[in-house]
């Protein structure tokens, strides 16, 4: 009689300790943390790259329920991004100059740091292969610097990053 008790003991607090180191894991990301931290972008940002003077301008709209980026620059038309939570998610939606809207969610925030990750979710006007961002990563240093990485791919590949350090102007 001990053996299978001991057995069974043995199994449960194996499945509770595997449970608990993938617990971690499986925590969702602090999407209302990501959130409130974009929202303290709120301003005008500029850059220089290898493109010219590139601006940013961050807003809070429908009661701070959503945050719009407009970026511009001296040698792309403008395009504008939606930040908003959906639940328990951070989404951003990109209407780019490629002329498709990648939808991407947040997957990673680190708080200490500011570094915030974005990974594809889904688009619309997309066809198979067709060039589009797909993933973001924003570093908010602090209130008035901002490292930004989009990652543009085509038929399934990166084909380039662009990454951009922005200053606060306003």
């Amino acid at each position: 009689m001990k053996t299978p008790i001991l057995l069974l003991a043995n199994l449960l607090w194996a499945a509770a300790a595997l449970s608990g180191a993938d617990a971690g894991a499986n925590n969702p990301m602090d999407a209302q943390a990501a959130f409130a931290r974009l929202k303290t972008l709120a301003g005008e940002w500029e850059a220089d790259t290898a493109m010219g003077k590139a601006r940013l301008s961050y807003e809070l709209i429908a009661g701070g329920t959503a945050v719009v980026e407009r970026e511009s620059g001296d040698k792309i038309p403008a395009m504008l991004t939606v930040y908003h939570l959906d639940g328990g998610r951070l989404l951003l939606t990109h209407y780019c100059m490629a002329g498709n809207q990648p939808r991407m969610q947040a997957r990673s925030f680190n708080p200490a740091t500011g570094e915030l990750q974005f990974r594809f979710l889904d688009g619309t006007n997309l066809t198979a292969g067709a060039g589009h961002m797909r993933n973001a990563t924003f570093r908010m240093m602090d209130h008035d610097h901002l490292l930004t990485e989009w990652e543009f791919y085509e038929n399934g590949q990166q084909k380039f990053a662009e990454t951009a350090r922005y200053t606060r102007v306003r």
